[in-house]
C-alpha cells in the first residue's frame, strides 16, 4: 500500500494531467476566427466568431449576423439561407 505522500503526488500529477487536457481541448475549439458580413432586407451586419474548423466559425458568425438583422424566426431562417456578403479569415 502506497504511503500518504506517494498518494498525494499521484493525485497531484493526475490533477495536472486532467487540467492540461481540458486546457488543450478548449484552445483547440477556438483555433480559427472569421469575420462574416451578411446583408438581408437592406440591413447589414458583420460579426466575428471562432471555431475548431473554418466551417464552424463561419456558420457561427453567420448565425450571429442573422440574429441581429432578421426580424423574427421566419426571417432568421430565410437569412441563414442567404449567402454571406463577405468572409474574411482573421486568425
Amino acid at each position: 500500500m502506497p504511503k500518504k505522500s506517494q498518494t498525494r503526488w499521484i493525485i497531484l500529477v493526475a490533477g495536472l494531467v486532467f487540467f492540461a487536457v481540458i486546457l488543450y481541448s478548449t484552445l483547440q475549439q477556438t483555433r480559427r476566427e472569421y469575420e462574416v458580413c451578411v446583408t438581408f432586407k437592406g440591413n447589414s451586419h458583420c460579426a466575428t466568431a471562432k471555431g475548431a474548423t473554418p466551417d464552424e466559425a463561419i456558420h457561427s458568425a453567420h448565425d450571429i449576423d442573422c440574429g441581429l438583422v432578421a426580424d423574427g424566426r421566419d426571417d432568421n431562417i430565410a437569412c441563414m439561407n442567404t449567402q454571406a456578403t463577405s468572409i474574411r479569415e482573421i486568425k
